[in-house]
C-alpha cells in the first residue's frame, strides 16, 4: 500500500502498539551514539523516519520524537545489548530507506537502522522510500490499520 504523506505522518496502528513514520524533508547525517563509538548515517531527502511504540502511548509523544529526528536533528542513542534500560524504552527511533518491524530484538540495542522494535502484532512490516510517500508491505492481519494523519491533527490540544 503506497501512501502520500506531504508533511503529515504514517500510523501504523495494532489493537495495542503503533508505529509512526514520516519522510525526511532534506538530506541530513544521523548521528548514532553506542557505548563505543558514535556512528555517522546519511540520511537522504524521502527517507523515511519511524517510531514504535510496542506497549502503545501518546500519539504526540511519538510525533514529537520524530520531530526530534526529521526537524532538530536529534542524535540517537544505542544501548548495549542487555542493558537494563532498554526495558524502560516505551518508544524506539530508526531511519533509512527501508525499515523492518521485528518484535525479537531488544529494544534501544540496533544500531542498525533497517530494524525497528515492534510488538508481535506489527511483526513483519516493511516500509519502503517511494515517491512522495511510503511504502507499506506485509500488512496480513485484518487488525491492523493503515492511514495517513497530519500535524494538526495530533498536535490540535
Amino acid at each position: 500500500m503506497k501512501m502520500s504523506l506531504g508533511s503529515g505522518y504514517l500510523l501504523i496502528e495494532g489493537e495495542r502498539s503503533f508505529v509512526l513514520a514520516g519522510t525526511a524533508p532534506e538530506q541530513f547525517t544521523l548521528f548514532i551514539e553506542t557505548y563505543e563509538k558514535e556512528l555517522c548515517q546519511t540520511v537522504l531527502k524521502g527517507d523515511i523516519i519511524a517510531v514504535s511504540a510496542p506497549e502503545g502511548g501518546d500519539l504526540r509523544h511519538a510525533a514529537l520524537l520524530l520531530e526530534l529526528i526529521r526537524t532538530y536533528r536529534q542524535p540517537l542513542v544505542v544501548l548495549p545489548k542487555g542493558h537494563p534500560g532498554s526495558k524502560r524504552l516505551g518508544m524506539v527511533v530508526s531511519a533509512g530507506s527501508e525499515i523492518v518491524f521485528k518484535c525479537d530484538i531488544q529494544r534501544g540495542t540496533h544500531p542498525e537502522q533497517n530494524v525497528i522494535c515492534s510488538s508481535d502484532e506489527l511483526f513483519g512490516i516493511r516500509l519502503l522510500c517511494c515517491e512522495k510517500g511510503i511504502l507499506a508491505e506485509g500488512i496480513s492481519k485484518s487488525s491492523v490499520k493503515i492511514r495517513t494523519v497530519k500535524k494538526d491533527e495530533i498536535f490540535k490540544s
